[in-house]
């Protein structure tokens, strides 16, 4: 029996109006935080996760990681909203790597998928969504969102 491919695929969908933000919203927190998209994610070809998320907020949570990643570490990612506070289970998402591999997790998972994936790879998966993801939202909503990052809420637990 060969074994079975480990791949994951990200895919949004926004769902906020083009002009509900602009590069002049950048303080405005009640604003950034309407910003929202559908995230989906499918490991192996089935859902994992589906969840219409502040995806702004979600995005600052992905550039924070990015910025603590190195060649030598990379550190385990959690994303929290402050619109949701009961964290009893864990993050809504979650990326937990132990020695060269990783797993996925969710408390709003869609199924209990458990596959582990080797940690470069998913590294590599989380790293290009962070990118394509800024890119996405920069030319969707036409904002530089180097002069929101500061602003966008995050929250850590």
């Amino acid at each position: 029996m060969g074994s079975i491919p480990r791949n994951i695929n990200f895919e949004y969908i926004f769902a906020s109006d083009k002009g509900i933000i602009s590069n002049k919203n950048k303080k405005d927190v009640p604003t950034i935080l309407a910003v929202e998209a559908t995230l989906t994610i499918k490991i192996n070809n089935e859902l994992y996760f589906e969840a219409e998320l502040a995806i702004l907020e979600f995005y600052k949570s992905l550039y924070k990681w990015k910025e603590k990643n190195t060649k030598d570490k990379i550190p385990e990612f959690h994303y929290y909203t402050i619109e949701y506070d009961d964290y009893e289970d864990g993050a809504i998402l979650s990326l937990i790597p132990f020695s060269n591999r990783a797993r996925l997790k969710s408390i709003w998972a869609e199924s209990e998928i458990n596959d582990v994936f080797d940690l470069n790879y998913i590294a590599d998966q989380f790293l290009a969504l962070e990118k394509k993801l800024r890119n996405d939202i920069e030319e969707y909503y036409d904002i530089k969102l180097k002069s929101f990052i500061n602003h966008i809420p995050h929250r850590l637990i």
